[in-house]
């Protein structure tokens, strides 16, 4: 019997995601989601004038994307004060960690990560035959001090740190992060992902010059912007690493409606302030009910509310298939002990009713 000859790398991974859709949960309940409130969407939307953008540039989709993203890199490059050879746009921040990934590590290269942090980062390292290595949280943080002893110790290519972070809501000041890189490895880069800093308080982005090289920062379309099925995530840094990444990106990636989508959400800031009131209302709202029902919100400063459960991962995945069952989709850290937690993302009054009105039910039924 003949078939593709997969390589040996290919070969020995599983054939899997970093996560289960909603869909295909919905699909397997046999039900749609009453509240979808797990993937850090923000369901209130994109900006009206990105929506309007998108449909007059339908028209036009038979045509491909600009390769070079001009329009938009120019945009992000006067909207971030830097030159646009600072900028690269890629396929979300999961398409530009892979670009990253694939320029720096290869077989048997080292790279570090923190236990329990955004697997997609993971999925990447593993499918080039990387070698992740990994530290422990501290105080349900990301501890830079921490991941940079570990770089140096086992000469890492690349180190990843979220902040704020996904899973636990938390957050370091930028100016904090930027002092712990003297500590940084020399020729180790670090891959900041910023997805959530339009989220967070004034000076949790790192105050770092443009064209330090020991640093590359990732941000999104996907969160306050609202267009996260756009698929619009952008790297800055350093100008020679920005054009390394033409070796090896998918300069056909970003669709001309992804293009149009996201110029018009970014020109529309009054729009992303109204998105960031609605996430702070929601944020409380998620907070009362947590504590309604004798359990502890984390401090956030991202879309979403980190619960502790109080107990065990075992509990807290009881306290979640109990929502999803309710019809209430949400998500939970997968590593111990942050996986204590539940994670809700902000939501709607009607979403957040409907959280309200299942946890206490499914609570009760657990205890």
């Amino acid at each position: 019997m003949t078939g593709p000859r997969y390589t040996p790398l290919a070969t020995s991974l599983p054939a899997t995601v970093p996560f289960v859709g909603p869909e295909a949960q919905e699909r397997s309940r046999g039900a749609p989601f009453i509240a979808r409130i797990g993937a850090n969407e923000s369901v209130f939307g994109p900006s009206p004038r990105a929506v309007e953008a998108m449909k007059a540039a339908a028209g036009d989709v038979w045509q491909y994307g600009d390769p070079e993203n001009y329009d938009l890199v120019h945009a992000l490059a006067a909207h971030h004060g830097v030159q646009p050879s600072n900028i690269m746009v890629g396929e979300g921040i999961d398409g530009l960690l892979g670009y990253v990934v694939r320029l720096l590590a290869g077989p048997g290269d080292a790279v570090v990560t923190s236990l329990g942090a955004y697997p997609t980062f993971n999925y990447h390292v593993a499918g080039f035959g990387a070698d992740l290595h990994t530290v422990p949280y501290t105080g349900d943080h990301q501890d830079p001090a921490l991941l940079f002893a570990k770089a140096a110790e086992v000469n890492a290519k690349l180190v990843y740190l979220c902040n704020p972070d996904n899973p636990m809501g938390s957050w370091r000041s930028g100016r904090k992060i930027l002092q712990a890189m003297d500590a940084l490895p020399a020729n180790t880069l670090l891959l900041l992902d910023e997805a959530y800093v339009e989220c967070a308080p004034e000076g949790t982005a790192v105050p770092v010059d443009i064209e330090d090289s020991r640093i590359v920062r990732m941000r999104t379309f996907s969160k306050v912007y609202g267009i996260a099925g756009a698929r619009v995530g952008y790297a800055i840094g350093a100008s020679e690493l920005i054009t390394a990444f033409n070796k090896v990106r998918n300069h056909f990636g970003m669709t001309r409606i992804a293009q149009a989508g996201a110029l018009a959400a970014l020109e529309d800031q009054a729009w992303i302030t109204h998105v960031q009131q609605e996430i702070t209302t929601a944020r409380d709202r998620i907070s009362l009910i947590a504590h309604e029902n004798g359990l502890d919100p984390l401090p956030s400063a991202t879309n979403f509310v980190t619960i502790d459960c109080g107990r065990d991962g075992t509990f807290s995945k009881a306290v979640l298939d109990g929502l999803v069952a309710a019809g209430i989709f949400v998500r939970m850290p997968f590593a111990a002990p942050q996986n204590r937690c539940i994670r809700v993302s902000a939501g709607t009054r009607s979403d957040l009713n409907a959280f309200e009105a299942a946890l206490p039910k499914v609570l009760a039924e657990l205890r």
